[in-house]
């Protein structure tokens, strides 16, 4: 259809005298002018010439004010630039050109009409106000312009009409008009192709910036610039080093200020306004202040709100677009019925579907992007404002706020408010997409609407019954989960104690039990997915349905033909989307708004005082004092230290002594500022270094660690190493100074984690230095080395203000004053010796402790005298202690020979030091094994390897392997359903085009029951095919996850000790959760949302193809587009999500570490340094985040570009084909096609989510095929049920290794052992002592040789037969935490009582030990 308009013009009477009467008549016309279309002359000077115009010019202050606000720097005039303005000058001289030829034909007496003024002048002030915009933009930095483009792009295409009309005109009445117009046109052309040219970048620099900072227009909206990004994704890996910087916007250092700023005026608020106190005082007991709660959602939207409104205008825009194509529809449907219809208006019809469809791709992926990056800023911002809390909230916050939690809200929080985000719109954009479609709907079909919009209301209780049910077993199964995952990591963790006393059967049966209930949950979950997949799918054909069945049976005289059938089908297809969206948006909201709580009630929290402790003070001589201090560690918590008058003169040592418990490690604190103080002044004068008693050593290098943010000296650093002992233990890190130390020091010892501490306190050069107890962790020898060198009074600390907190008395004799504490107070002060006269709490304290420790000084001097030649201590090291106090005393000396008895015995967690002694003066022997392992290449002495990852295409055997675990047979059952579902849709759409045809056949319905019931029988046909195939997928799938976990369980329990002492636990706990999950739960609904696409593309093929056959020519080039596109899209999406995740756990595992060392980081002043760590953390994170973003809108404008040729292809043909071609054929073949985009793109997209997911199939495969030991029982030499009888054990020549390719550890050692004897085994630290216990268990094989016992050749029996059989007590301890047990059954066989300190415990023998049993000492473990 064409809309022609009359215009009449009328001259000027009386010179410049105006009068105009125009008439616009609009009359459609389907047969006049068939051939040459054209508009009158009046509408195109008018309408068309202003159309851009009114666009520029109501754009234009809104984008001068834009452009105010974001200047992004200077651009150099260029030689584009130059030609854009002298062309925007040309437009307005050639406008004007018109404007004065009007003005000199009036005063040649002829008359014009006004339009002939009005237009050149707004025209040229247009063209005026361009130009102006082109500089404007260039001074503020803008590459390229939007605004001017689509301006360019209206008045170019507003401009073709008369280009055309004057082409078709065979004669020129007015020439000079004529040739104005070509120049104004080709003036036009050019400047919209310069416009798709980018200007220079302005004049600043960023390392490796983002293409999208210096895109052109064009580009921007179809996101090309991302492409070179994909191309390299293709061709190789991409790497970290391959991604752009971050955007300058999205950073933290512009984003968490944005936030904080807001926050903190939301808190300002009820400061601002208090109330009077006495109505305060009548409100407090039922308001309690909530007027005055700040908000923090305020906050939010005050922040990040503008920038998400822009989305949200796109949105509302895309919303309007989506309706135009069914009225298209109904346009092509009704063009077909014509014959005489000219065939340029249903092309005109084809291509402005195409172009709507092309419109709603850009406008939708515009509004994603703005949503995304919303999303993606929140938490960047969320991160950081969470994370700067953590560092100075108080202890009493602290407690109701664990790490956990604080990562949690870090993770899961911020991540829901950056899901919500995404689809945050629905919220009112569903609403009015479903009233737009009724509305719509109601215009096609009437009052019958009603019924299918009644089915609709009847669907949402079952679907929020499925969602509610869903959430509640999800909750069950994640218990399971937890409770699966808690036991597997106790069962590693003790992995050893499990071999040796062969409990792998019984604790297998405990996992699988616990499995089973897991899985009995996951197939519940299941069977209701099942049901909503249905709901799913049918809703659209259940509402068409019972609309077209009441719609032909309530009057006769309504008749179904194929322009309300499949007009009302797009409607209904329209309507899918936000009905099922808006429950989960709904859901998404509640579940954000409980973070929006806890995230709220964190930010909230008392912080520490930073005025609590004066450090202005300018007192002399004293560094630091407390008067009359009172401090407790939360406000409502009862003081933990009171009257506390302490003075420190500057320069000397101060020991603060007392019981466990009286307040020492908080007097330390209350001088850092971390404690509430209720009393009193405290003051500290100069920079302060801290040693806490547990050492916090950062996941980096041992240097780092020391340096601890100072810049390198070499002498100093090497000095700081001297005085804190830890020269020898660079020699035996593999690394030296520069070994990278894991997570909380693992890879340290615990001395040598304390002395790292200390040297990072030396080497700061404080003024002050608080000590607590730092000598605890190490032994006497080392303790006392420390003392003299560092912190004593001829140590390098000699001359600074140190405070020592010690239980050592052998070195307060050499300290300047000693603070006695007692019950959180300061019981006695002064001099080692004054105090010892006045016989007080300090000669208690004395005498408690002495016993203690002088007899651990004494076997530290009598476990050196064994090892060491006597050079190595000094006359004057062993001189100084303290042994006079006690060596007449035969208690201590009997105590002396029972520690020498027990030499052998070392600690797991003790120092080495006496052994790197011994291998720098002893022993041939340890030097000759020193020099074998340093001659051996660094890959054999790397005892844990990096795991590997996958890169590439995942292999087409791991599918083969995730079929034969659903089951082959399965499988094809599965595919055969979902082809027999789709066959059941094309079958019931393919009869609704019949049904359509009767009525244009002979205008009345035919056997409408017949018709209707077919329709009926046909669409829940296709319901219950898709629950059945969904019922069956899930089942495959359940035992799918049920047999790989099976047999990972198998055979991990199944694998030899040494695998597990070099694989990190939780490498195989990620196996057992995060991968396991994957199998369960992610996998599932990836092949469910895969096949299920994958299907309806298909079909659409088919319809399109069987409707019009030549659409299979227009099938080849598109489908050849459509798998470059998926190729490039899922090589790069696929690494980018591991880059992704990769750069992620350093978030979380920085700021775990940073919760753990707050206080050491206040105290060093490092807090601001420690924020910009994290920041540039996240950064990084967001850097292959943001990439992920846009690679989602690549793929989606071109696969979205794809279905809409498939569109704009179907339309044509039909167009083409119309002669042959029925309504309803035309109608079923085209509204394929316009729901064939989304399928598209959600079919690449599930096929990069496949790749992904079925990874965790090859990890777990990975590891149920590792090397397993020897069998558990070996029925042919299972040994005699009495054995062994009499306990006779042989060593033959045995000799054994722990791995293949290193030393022999035992060799050729020949041993006889009778029954019933006791045998002690001694030796050196690594002689073998515990080797040849583990070879009697076999949990190291023989190299050479045998072992019998009772005459049976014990490598020839089951292992559960030999090591049943046995029993020992481990070196490590080992509390089963898991199942009913408690301590007290574990204690029945005991025959000593057990201690009285376990019994005195709150609830005694019957406590449950906790998951990493720290309420226990290590003597209560053993």
């Amino acid at each position: 259809m064409l809309h022609f308009l009359h215009c009449n013009c009328y001259p000027f009477d009386n010179g410049f005298k105006l009068f105009v009467e125009s008439e616009i008549n609009i009359y459609i016309s389907l047969f006049d002018s068939l051939y040459q279309p054209d508009l009158p002359e009046c509408f195109q000077l008018s309408v068309l010439s202003w159309l851009p115009c009114i666009f520029l010019w109501a754009a234009s202050p809104f984008y001068l004010f834009y452009l105010k606000k974001n200047n992004k720097g200077y651009i150099m005039m260029s030689i584009l630039n130059r030609v854009k303005t002298v062309f925007g000058l040309l437009l307005w001289i050639v406008c004007w050109t018109d404007l004065f030829y009007a003005f000199h034909q009036i005063r040649q007496g002829h008359g014009q009409v006004p339009i002939y003024f009005i237009t050149p002048l707004v025209l040229g002030m247009t063209m005026l106000l361009a130009t102006f915009l082109i500089q404007y933009e260039r001074l503020h930095g803008v590459q390229s312009s939007g605004v001017l483009f689509i301006f360019w792009f209206l008045s170019v295409v507003c401009a073709i009409v008369p280009f055309r009309s004057k082409i078709l005109k065979s004669e020129v009445p007015d020439k000079l008009r004529f040739i104005t117009f070509y120049f104004y046109f080709g003036l036009l052309v050019f400047e919209l192709i310069l416009c798709c040219f980018n200007e220079k970048p302005p004049l600043y620099c960023d390392v490796n910036p983002c293409p999208e900072t210096t895109a052109g227009f064009l580009s921007t909206v179809t996101f090309w610039w991302f492409t070179s990004l994909a191309i390299k994704g293709y061709k190789m890996p991409l790497e970290a080093k391959d991604l752009w910087s971050l955007n300058q916007r999205d950073s933290s250092k512009v984003m968490v200020p944005r936030l904080l700023k807001e926050w903190d005026k939301e808190q300002a608020k009820p400061h601002a306004a208090p109330e009077p106190p006495e109505e305060v005082e009548v409100l407090l007991s039922n308001q309690k202040a909530a007027p005055h709660q700040p908000s923090f959602l305020h906050a939010l939207i005050k922040a990040f709100g503008p920038y998400f409104l822009i989305g949200s205008a796109f949105k509302l825009l895309q919303d309007v677009i989506t309706f135009v194509n069914p009225q298209l529809l109904r346009m092509l449907i009704s063009f077909t019925k014509q014959e005489k219809a000219p065939y340029w208006w249903g092309y005109a019809l084809a291509i402005l579907m195409f172009l709507t469809a092309l419109l709603q791709t850009l406008i939708l992926h515009r509004h994603f992007q703005y949503c995304f990056i919303t999303g993606m800023n929140v938490r960047t911002a969320l991160i950081g404002a969470i994370y700067r809390k953590a560092l100075v909230i108080t202890n009493a916050a602290k407690r109701s706020s664990t790490v956990g939690e604080i990562v949690n809200l870090m993770s899961v929080d911020a991540q829901r408010f950056m899901d919500l985000t995404t689809f945050l719109n629905m919220l009112w954009s569903a609403p009015l997409q479903i009233m737009l479609a009724l509305y719509f709907l109601w215009q096609n079909l009437g009052p019958s609407v009603l019924a299918g919009v009644a089915v609709m209301v009847m669907l949402i209780p079952l679907n929020a019954f499925i969602a509610m049910k869903t959430r509640a077993y999800q909750v069950e199964q994640m218990q399971y989960k937890d409770e699966r995952i808690k036991l597997m990591n106790e069962i590693l963790n003790g992995i050893k104690v499990l071999k040796l006393y062969a409990w792998e059967n019984s604790f297998k049966d405990r996992v699988l039990a616990i499995r089973q209930k897991e899985l009995n949950v996951l197939r519940k979950t299941a069977y209701l997915g099942a049901l909503s997949t249905m709901a799913w799918t049918s809703a659209p054909f259940l509402v068409a349905l019972t609309s077209f069945a009441v719609f032909v049976t309530v009057d006769e005289k309504n008749i179904l033909d194929a322009e309300k059938a499949f007009v009302s089908l797009s409607l209904f297809n329209i309507l899918r989307f936000p009905l099922n969206m808006l429950p989960q948006v709904i859901s998404g909201l509640v579940q954000a708004s409980v973070s929006l709580k806890r995230i709220q009630s964190f930010l909230s929290h008392d912080e520490l005082d930073p005025n609590s402790v004066d450090r202005k003070n300018s007192s002399t001589g004293k560094t630091k004092h407390i008067v009359n201090g009172k401090f407790t560690w939360g406000k409502e918590d009862p003081p933990v230290l009171h009257n506390m008058n302490v003075m420190v003169p500057q320069g000397s040592l101060l020991a603060v002594v007392g019981h466990v418990g009286c307040g020492k490690s908080s007097l330390i604190s209350a001088l850092l500022g971390d404690m509430e103080k209720l009393e009193g002044e405290v003051s500290v004068r100069g920079s302060v270094a801290y040693v806490p008693q547990q050492a916090w050593i950062q996941n980096a290098t041992l240097r780092n660690n020391i340096l601890f943010g100072k810049s390198y000296d070499e002498r100093k650093y090497h000095r700081v190493l001297d005085a804190c002992a830890l020269t020898p233990d660079l020699e035996v890190l593999p690394g030296g100074d520069m070994t990278e130390i894991g997570e909380k020091g693992i890879n340290l010892s615990g001395g040598q984690r304390q002395r790292v501490s200390l040297a990072r306190a030396l080497y700061s050069d404080a003024d002050v230095y608080l000590l607590d107890d730092p000598l605890s962790a190490v032994d006497a020898h080392v303790a006392k080395h420390i003392f003299d060198n560092l912190i004593g009074p001829e140590g390098a600390l000699k001359g600074k203000t140190r405070i020592l907190v010690t239980h050592g008395i052998s070195f307060l004799p050499q300290v300047d004053n000693i603070v006695v504490m007692v019950e959180g107070g300061v019981s006695e002060m002064g001099s080692y010796q004054e105090l010892l006269k006045q016989n007080g709490a300090f000669a208690e304290f004395l005498r408690n402790y002495a016993l203690d420790d002088t007899v651990e000084e004494d076997e530290a001097i009598g476990e050196t005298a064994l090892l060491l030649p006597c050079e190595f201590f000094p006359d004057d090291v062993l001189s100084n202690h303290h042994t006079d106090m006690v060596d007449n005393e035969p208690v201590i000396n009997e105590a002396r020979k029972s520690f020498m008895r027990q030499i052998s015995v070392m600690s797991s967690e003790g120092e080495n030091f006496r052994c790197r002694s011994v291998k720098r003066h002893g022993c041939s022997q340890r030097k000759h094994s020193v020099s074998q392992e340093k001659m051996k290449p660094p890959e054999v002495q790397k005892l844990i390897q990096a795991e590997t990852a996958e890169t590439g295409r995942v292999k087409s055997k791991v599918y083969l392997e995730y079929a034969k675990a659903v089951g082959p047979l399965l499988s094809v059952i599965i595919i055969l359903l979902y082809g027999c579902q789709s066959a059941a849709s094309i079958g019931a759409n393919i009869w609704l085009s019949q049904w359509t045809n009767d009525a244009s056949g002979n205008g009345t319905q035919v056997d409408v029951p017949m018709r209707v019931g077919v329709y009926a029988a046909l669409g829940i046909t296709q319901g219950v095919l898709v629950m059945i195939s969904s019922f069956t997928l899930a089942i495959g799938n359940i035992g799918a996850a049920k047999k790989l976990h099976f047999n990972l369980l198998a055979n991990k329990l199944h694998t030899p000790q040494s695998f597990f002492d070099t694989t990190p636990i939780g490498r195989i706990i990620n196996r057992f959760s995060k991968d396991i999950y994957v199998i369960d739960e992610a996998l599932p609904s990836t092949v469910l949302m895969f096949l299920g696409t994958f299907f309806v593309s298909l079909s659409t093929l088919i319809v399109i193809i069987s409707s019009t056959p030549i659409f299979a020519v227009a099938i080849v080039p598109l489908a050849i587009i459509y798998v470059f596109v998926q190729r490039f899209y899922v090589a790069t999406s696929r690494q980018l999500k591991r880059l992704e995740s990769v750069s992620r756990s350093p978030i979380y595992s920085h700021f775990s570490e940073t919760i753990t060392g707050s206080s050491v980081i206040r105290a060093y002043s490092r807090d601001t340094a420690f924020v910009l760590m994290s920041d540039v953390k996240v950064d990084e994170n967001q850097k292959s985040y943001y990439p992920g973003i846009v690679s989602n809108r690549w793929l989606g404008v071109r696969i979205e570009f794809i279905g809409n040729c498939i569109v704009l292809f179907a339309a044509l043909f039909a167009v083409t084909g119309k002669e042959s071609l029925n309504p309803g054929l035309v109608g079923l073949s085209v509204s394929y096609a316009l729901q064939v985009t989304m399928s598209l793109n959600w079919m690449v997209r599930m096929t990069s989510d496949l790749e992904n997911n079925i990874v965790a199939v090859e990890r777990v495969k990975e590891y149920s095929e590792t090397k397993t030991e020897a069998p558990w029982e070996v029925e042919d030499k299972k040994p005699p049920p009495e054995w062994p009888m009499t306990g006779n054990v042989q060593f033959q020549n045995y000799s054994v290794r722990y791995r293949e390719g290193l030393d022999l550890v035992l060799r050729n050692i020949t041993l006889n052992v009778k029954g019933g004897e006791k045998i002690g085994i001694v030796g050196r630290t690594g002689a073998g002592k515990s080797s040849m216990t583990l070879c009697l268990f076999r949990l190291l094989e023989a190299a050479a040789g045998e072992i019998t016992i009772d005459d049976v050749k014990i490598a020839e029996i089951g292992l559960h037969d030999l090591r049943s059989k046995l029993t020992i007590i481990p070196q490590v301890y080992y509390l089963h935490i898991y199942c009913d047990s408690s301590i007290r059954r574990g204690c029945r066989a005991l025959t000593p009582p057990v201690p009285p300190t376990t019994t005195s415990r709150h609830g005694g023998l019957s406590v449950l030990p906790k998951d990493t049993t720290a309420e226990f000492s290590v003597q209560s473990r053993d």
